[in-house]
């Protein structure tokens, strides 16, 4: 227990920001060939499919996104399911999953309507609205507190890429057309008028700067790990794992069938995720004339400092701890230094002591 305290000053505290950053690659092998959907997990609810980097059932799996769409109320493609007889569960389904996610990723207007996302990210100007969406909701396990701007890059092919050999592995199917989506640019280009943070937009490769006439294909949400991506990238026709040709359409098909088609087209995904470190670092200052004397008991005998081979010997101690107070003395934090340091009227310390959280 110390029995001299000094006071920190406001030039002896400061604190840092600091962030780290992660490579997170997703093959599309693993999505849709390796597992033979071993990692895909559906439910009954028929709201929304996860994927997992193993068999789900294995105790090494990790969740690493969940795959969901939907339209908004009065969109052209709402309109045609009813026309084709969908089921109202179906249609039902998309309606909520859209406002579900709309509603929490671009909120409410001033008559507390829900708003429909944004093609360009200026929501008060009006603009193309992006109706009819898949979204692609990444686990916190890879976002961690968000992910590193202009690192998006997610290859989709216009067929199946990924077909399941007769061993269960992936087959590369070469005859796939892809495209690269990302949010170019973003590093100095995105939106902060969003309640889940800041997000950019998504761009295909083949016009990736963007300006007035190239427009963009979904969304990142870089704080909430969501990617909403436009209907409107994908054709209606989709080539089945088999080879069969199938409808793909967002209106007919139900989510479960909807996320299986959109799986089966992802080539590759990677991003860079970040993890934010905050730090608070004291300056703990030693002047000559201080914490010359230790406070152990056993520095003293018979009230003559040990240390002393002579009474006019300077006084001499070694730091080894630094405890930091409260401003009632109590103890919050001890720092151990590596190795003992000497301390005399002859010299002065600055010992850096760094907390993160």
């Amino acid at each position: 227990m110390a029995t001299t305290y000094k006071t920190f000053l406001n030039n002896d505290v400061t604190t840092t920001r600091t962030l780290l950053h992660e490579a997170i690659p997703i093959t599309g092998s693993i999505i849709s060939g390796t597992y033979a959907d071993a990692n895909i997990k559906t439910f009954t609810s028929d709201l929304f499919e996860a994927v997992y980097d193993y068999p789900y059932l294995s105790s090494s799996a990790n969740h690493i996104f969940d795959i969901t769409c939907g339209y908004a109320p009065g969109s052209s493609m709402s309109a045609s399911a009813a026309r084709q007889g969908v089921a109202a569960s179906d249609i039902q389904n998309k309606l909520n999953m859209y406002n579900e996610m709309s509603k929490v990723l671009v909120g409410h207007d001033v008559n507390g309507v829900i708003q429909k996302f944004d093609q360009d990210g200026d929501i008060s100007a009006g603009g193309t609205k992006n109706e009819e969406a898949y979204f692609l909701n990444f686990a916190r396990l890879l976002v961690k507190d968000e992910i590193k701007k202009g690192t998006f890059f997610l290859t989709m092919g216009s067929g199946s890429v990924y077909a399941d050999g007769s061993d269960g592995s992936g087959v590369l199917m070469a005859a796939a057309t892809r495209q690269t989506i990302s949010d170019y640019g973003a590093t100095n280009e995105f939106r902060v008028n969003s309640p889940a943070g800041e997000y950019g937009i998504l761009y295909t490769s083949s016009a990736p700067i963007p300006h007035e006439d190239n427009q963009g294909v979904g969304l990142l949400y870089y704080q909430a790990g969501v990617a909403v991506l436009s209907a409107s990238i994908f054709g209606d026709n989709y080539i089945t794992p088999d080879g069969m040709m199938a409808t793909a359409s967002l209106s007919s098909s139900t989510i479960t069938q909807n996320a299986d088609n959109f799986r089966h087209r992802m080539y590759n995904l990677d991003f860079n995720n970040t993890t934010e470190l905050n730090s608070t670092i004291y300056f703990c200052r030693v002047n000559h004339n201080e914490f010359n004397y230790s406070a152990n008991p056993t520095y003293l005998s018979a009230s003559q400092i040990v240390v002393k081979q002579q009474t006019t010997d300077a006084p001499v101690s070694f730091i080894t701890t630094i405890g930091l107070y409260s401003a009632d003395n109590e103890l919050l934090a001890v720092a151990k230094l590596s190795e003992p340091l000497k301390k005399d009227p002859n010299n002065e310390l600055i010992l850096r002591v760094r907390l993160d959280y």
